[in-house]
C-alpha cells in the first residue's frame, strides 16, 4: 500500500544529501523542544495546581545558574544551525570553474532553455550525469522560481537581472521541474522535466535532431547587425571600449568605481549604457532596451564572453 509513497523526493544531486541532513537536524531540534516545553507545562500544571483557596504560591527569587543554562544552550544550538547552514549555502553557491553553462528565460507560462552549442528546449532540460551544470537565468515578465525538488535547488528568476544556480546530478532518470513562485493564472501549469542522461546518451542527444546556431555564433551575428562592431574595435581605435578579454576583469568607471565585468555588468551596459560609463570614453552608446529580447541579450553576452586576446574573434555574418 505504501510502496510508492515517499516523504521526500529522491536525492539525485551532490547538494541533496547535505540539504536533507540539515533539514533533519532542524526538524529533530524543533520536535525535541516542542515536546520538552509541553511536557514541562503539563508537569507544572499538575504538580502546582491550587488545592484550596488558602493556597498561596511561594515567592521565587530566581536562579542565576538556571537562567545562564537556558540562555547558553539555545545560543549554542542556534550557532550550530547558523554555521552549518552558512557553510552549506556558501559551498553550494559557487559553481565549479569547469561547469557546463545553460541559459534559462522564464516567461508566462513556460521555461525556455538554451544550450551554448545551439539546442533549445521548452519545459525540458537534458543534462549529463556527473557533470556540474550552471544555469544563468532571467525573466521576460514577472518573478518566477526555478525549482528541481530532486536536486534540492531553487532560485528566484527576476526580470531585469540575472540569477544563477548550479547542481551536479548523481543519478540518471527523469525529474520534475516546477515554478515555485506564483506568477499568474496558469502558474500551476508552468512545469517541466529534467532528463539526466549518461555522457554517451547526452552526446548523442546533443548532436542529434535539428542543428541550431550556437549562442556564440548567434551573438556574433547580432553584434554585426546592431552595428556594435563599428564602435567596439579590438585595436582600441573605436569610440567605445574594446571587448576582447573583457569578461571577468575589473573595469574602471568614470565616477571612480571599479566593477567586475560579469553577466550582469554586460547586460546593464547594453540595456542602460549610461549606468556603466567607462573611464576614458565618451558616453555615446545608445540603449538597446526594448529592441532586443532576453534571449538575444544572452546570445550577445555569450559572444562577448567568447572574445579572448587582442585579436578577438570575428563575428559570424
Amino acid at each position: 500500500m505504501w510502496s510508492g509513497f515517499s516523504l521526500r523526493p529522491d536525492q539525485a544531486s551532490t547538494i541533496a544529501k547535505g540539504v536533507d541532513e540539515l533539514h533533519y537536524f532542524l526538524t529533530a531540534v524543533t520536535l525535541f523542544f516542542t515536546a520538552l516545553i509541553f511536557f514541562t507545562i503539563f508537569y507544572f500544571m499538575i504538580k502546582y495546581h491550587r488545592r484550596s483557596e488558602a493556597d498561596r504560591p511561594a515567592e521565587i527569587e530566581g536562579s542565576l545558574p538556571l537562567e545562564i543554562l537556558w540562555t547558553v544552550i539555545p545560543t549554542l544550538i542556534t550557532m550550530v544551525m547558523f554555521a552549518w547552514g552558512s557553510s552549506l549555502y556558501f559551498r553550494n553557491s559557487r559553481p565549479p570553474v569547469a561547469s557546463a553553462e545553460i541559459f534559462v528565460v522564464g516567461k508566462q507560462w513556460m521555461w525556455h532553455l538554451q544550450h551554448p552549442e545551439g539546442p533549445r528546449e521548452i519545459n525540458e532540460l537534458h543534462i549529463p550525469v556527473g557533470v556540474p551544470v550552471k544555469l544563468t537565468m532571467t525573466s521576460e515578465d514577472v518573478i518566477h522560481d526555478f525549482y528541481i525538488p530532486a536536486f534540492r535547488v531553487k532560485k528566484d528568476v527576476i526580470p531585469g537581472r540575472y540569477s544563477s544556480i548550479w547542481f551536479q546530478a548523481t543519478r540518471t532518470g527523469t525529474y520534475h521541474l516546477f515554478c515555485a513562485q506564483y506568477c499568474g493564472m496558469q502558474h500551476a501549469g508552468m512545469t517541466g522535466w529534467v532528463y539526466v542522461m549518461s555522457p554517451t546518451d547526452y552526446a548523442q542527444w546533443l548532436s542529434g535532431g535539428v542543428k541550431g546556431e550556437s549562442m556564440v555564433d548567434a551573438g556574433g551575428r547580432l553584434f554585426s547587425q546592431l552595428g556594435c562592431i563599428t564602435c567596439h574595435v579590438a585595436d582600441k581605435s573605436g569610440r567605445c571600449p574594446p571587448l576582447q578579454g573583457l569578461y571577468g576583469k575589473a573595469q574602471k568607471l568614470a565616477d571612480g568605481r571599479s566593477m567586475i565585468a560579469d553577466e550582469a555588468y554586460i547586460r546593464e551596459s547594453i540595456v542602460h549604457p549610461n549606468s556603466h560609463h567607462v573611464a576614458g570614453y565618451a558616453p555615446i552608446m545608445p540603449t538597446f532596451q526594448g529592441q532586443i529580447s532576453e534571449e538575444q541579450l544572452l546570445q550577445l553576452i555569450a559572444y562577448i564572453k567568447s572574445l579572448r586576446g587582442e585579436e578577438g574573434k570575428a563575428p559570424k555574418k
